[in-house]
């Protein structure tokens, strides 16, 4: 009974000296990793850690196939949008999600958006959780000896992100909406404009004009621009706008008008070769 009693007592104190100890800041085997990127006006932000092949068979054997794997090692891989946005043709809401994958086969996998956050692995994954679930295929590539995210192919509107291991990537499609949520912002900002802020006017109107969208709004947010102040840049705008409309004769009017503005300012040197070649293509586009 003694003896019992002391094996107790000691590890009452073992337990009690293991809380309070010191832990040791020790390199983990897989190291944390963050990666972030911005698609349009979106950003999207992975959590994760880097597991190493360290010679293991990867694929079907380290990471069973058919069976749910936390996309790296230690805590399930986190994933964060700021909007909503489609993946793989297939929306979802902004927010934050566990990232899980099951390799169905080598090639074929299935990519889940799962609610539950801070999971360690998949121990707790319930599929009751999930989000969102889309196919994708995995693509030959180099080899890498550490898991890693990468973002590639971005444009205005779109991107994909990969995950990157041992001999493959898998690219995940996704898109984001800009032009909205960029027209709102323009619309806050100018609503906001000091009276002599001729160029906040010109850089909404050289937004809409890069994206051919609302011509009537541009055209009255430009000729707001040149009663401000009537300079080469928006009237150089505003030629644009009026030959992206086939209005060819006004235009020429306007770059004529804005090459006479800009010959005594330094800054229309790098603009004038475009303008002079506007000039000459749209001559010949009246006759």
């Amino acid at each position: 009974m003694k003896l019992k009693l002391l094996l107790l007592y000691s590890c009452f104190h073992f337990l009690t000296f293991m809380v309070n100890a010191q832990q040791l800041n020790l390199p983990l085997a897989s190291p944390k990793a963050v990666v972030s990127q911005t698609i349009g006006l979106t950003e999207i932000k992975v959590n994760y850690y880097t597991p190493g092949v360290k010679n293991r068979e990867i694929w079907g054997k380290l990471v069973p196939y058919g069976q749910v794997w936390r996309t790296g090692a230690n805590e399930a891989t986190m994933i964060s949008f700021s909007d909503d946005v489609i993946v793989q043709g297939e929306k979802l809401k902004a927010g934050t999600y566990s990232l899980f994958t099951i390799p169905e086969t080598h090639d074929n996998w299935t990519i889940i958006f799962n609610k539950k956050l801070n999971q360690w692995g998949a121990f707790d994954y319930k599929t009751e959780d999930d989000v969102l679930r889309v196919p994708v295929q995995a693509i030959p590539d180099d080899f890498h000896e550490t898991l890693f995210f990468s973002f590639t192919d971005i444009k205005s509107n779109s991107g994909e992100l990969n995950i990157n291991w041992e001999k493959i990537r898998i690219p995940i499609h996704i898109e984001v909406e800009v032009d909205q949520k960029a027209l709102a912002n323009i619309k806050a900002a100018l609503a906001e404009a000091k009276p002599n802020d001729w160029r906040l006017y010109a850089q909404a109107v050289s937004y809409l004009l890069q994206k051919n969208k609302e011509p009537e709004l541009a055209l009255e947010w430009i000729n707001k621009s040149i009663s401000i102040d009537d300079n080469y840049y928006n009237n150089w705008l505003k030629a644009q706008l009026l030959a992206q409309h086939n209005e060819y004769q006004e235009a020429v009017n306007l770059v004529k008008k804005a090459i006479k503005l800009g010959e005594k300012e330094e800054s229309f040197k790098q603009f004038e070769p475009d303008l002079e070649l506007a000039l000459k293509d749209w001559r010949i586009r009246m006759n």
